[in-house]
């Protein structure tokens, strides 16, 4: 086996790309639309991470949880908390088998939750 590329059910385009690539710093590999007026299918990643967002109706349901490995996860907490963003303020915890932790909803009902070994 290889790698899981995990597709996250959208509603929005805008707001998906305000939130994935404006605050979480995503960049958009591709999209695709089977023509116009159809739905956006796409991928965006940072780093080694890559995820497909679709509005596509049965592609994925929403309320996924995802965990999703990172280093230097201070860093990346105080970025996000330094944007400001109106829909997210997260904190940063340490759980009881020693991981911190970031959780992070989307507009879209599904959880993120980046985290660091430590």
């Amino acid at each position: 086996m290889k790698s899981v590329t995990p597709i996250l059910r959208i509603f929005d385009v805008e707001f998906a790309k305000d939130f994935y690539l404006n605050f979480l710093g995503f960049s958009i590999d591709w999209e695709h639309r089977y023509g116009e007026n159809f739905p956006l299918y796409c991928q965006v990643s940072k780093g080694n991470c890559i995820l497909h967002l679709s509005e596509h109706f049965g592609d994925a349901s929403p309320g996924t949880t995802l965990r999703i490995e990172v280093e230097g996860i201070e860093h990346f907490h105080k970025t996000l908390i330094s944007k400001d963003y109106k829909y997210a303020k997260p904190g940063l915890e340490m759980a009881d088998w020693g991981d911190a932790e970031l959780r992070l909803g989307d507009p879209f009902g599904n959880k993120l939750v980046f985290y660091e070994k430590k």
